[in-house]
């Protein structure tokens, strides 16, 4: 079974250098789409606060600035290779990234909490809204990892 795929020659057709950010940008705006769209249904399905708690929308308002903070952030700037150096430069680059990384997991973290404190802890007749809550932080949440995006940079040898 291990050689299953082997005749299959799907890599080489296709050139993925080049177009690896395109596919990571696009797939990491399907998940942050997918992730509002679950919590939108919850909202409008369960409009009552005694089925759906409205200030639970704070967990994915926390992801969505995680995910603008983290992605604001180049490879280039944490790593100390951009031409500019900002603000604070290389050090002010990884505290906002670490920023952004503490808003995403916490973030995710509370909307576990919201799932089984909330709900299931409770016996709730109805789960989905805190299971919505936990599915947009996820989603959120991995669209925020990039699935790998990669830069090049061009080096002059002398």
């Amino acid at each position: 079974m291990s050689g299953f795929l082997e005749g299959l020659r799907c890599s080489e057709c296709i050139d993925w250098g080049e177009k690896r950010n395109t596919i990571a940008s696009v797939a990491a705006g399907v998940l942050f789409f997918t992730g509002w769209w679950i919590i939108i249904d919850a909202a409008v399905i369960y409009p009552t606060m005694e089925e759906f708690n409205h200030s639970y929308h704070a967990c994915g308002v926390i992801a969505t600035i995680a995910f603008l903070m983290i992605n604001a952030v180049s490879n280039g700037q944490v790593r100390g290779d951009s031409y500019s150096e900002g603000c604070l430069g290389q050090t002010g680059a990884r505290i906002w990234l670490f920023i952004g990384f503490m808003l995403a997991f916490g973030s995710l973290i509370a909307s576990m909490w919201i799932l089984f404190g909330g709900y299931v802890a409770k016996e709730k007749a109805i789960v989905y809204p805190g299971i919505a809550v936990f599915f947009q932080n996820a989603f959120i949440f991995f669209g925020v990892l990039k699935m790998g995006k990669h830069q090049t940079f061009l080096y002059a040898t002398h």
